[in-house]
């Protein structure tokens, strides 16, 4: 019998079982340079990280006055995110042991993010992690992004799981904050250090305040049996 009956997991995608940032960040900055905005900086960037794309570029078009329409932005960003994706994104290791754990186990698990579904099915597929997750949930598929639950509601709906069952990972405070709006515990790993003190965060079951250099698949295996 598996040492996890009952639990479901899901995961985010950027910033958590993949280092998607900088080609998130480059898709952005590009996109802006095509618009006139020549001096969008990493730490701008900072501010958008576990806000989905849709939510970002429509801040984009009110902060930067742009002329083009939300759609427009959303559909250059994805397509630049889409060629820096496919031609290299990292899985962060332990994070891949985490998965390959859980699923000798025969836990269910699902991704949910805040990125479009061709993005999702891109990085998986790069990666190789579409081998045990198979199951994905894009914020473009439901009426709010994170910091709204609806995500992770949904990934649990289609994993057939109770949202209090359900156990998310997450580097975001807007993601951990939608951990906590749906009912469910999370694991948080804070991608942006000066983010780390941040009260969404305070939610968390367990917080990995030196993030995913702290972070180790056996570690959080064995804290998840130790909680079930």
């Amino acid at each position: 019998m598996s040492k996890l009956r009952g639990i479901s997991v899901i995961f985010d995608l950027d910033g958590t079982l993949v280092d998607s940032e900088p080609n998130y960040y480059e898709a952005g900055r590009q996109t802006l340079a095509a618009y006139g905005v020549a001096d969008f900086t990493w730490a701008d960037h900072e501010r958008y990280v576990g806000i989905g794309t849709q939510e970002t570029v429509a801040d984009w078009k009110d902060r930067y006055d742009l002329p083009a329409s939300v759609d427009e932005l959303l559909a250059a960003k994805n397509r630049r995110y889409l060629e820096l994706a496919r031609s290299g994104t990292r899985a962060y290791p332990e994070m891949r042991t985490f998965v390959e754990l859980l699923a000798a186990e025969g836990v269910p698990m699902a991704v949910a993010s805040g990125s479009s579904p061709e993005a999702i099915a891109a990085v998986l597929t790069g990666t190789g992690l579409d081998a045990h997750l198979h199951t994905m949930v894009s914020a473009e598929e439901v009426a709010h992004g994170k910091p709204a639950p609806d995500v992770f509601l949904e990934a649990a709906r289609r994993l057939g799981a109770a949202p209090s069952d359900c156990v998310v990972l997450e580097d975001a405070a807007p993601g951990a904050a939608a951990a906590h709006a749906a009912g469910m515990r999370c694991i948080a790993i804070p991608y942006v250090p000066a983010q780390v003190d941040a009260p969404e965060f305070a939610t968390a079951g367990l917080l990995l305040r030196g993030g995913q250099g702290e972070f180790t698949g056996q570690a959080a295996f064995d804290w998840l049996c130790r909680t079930v």
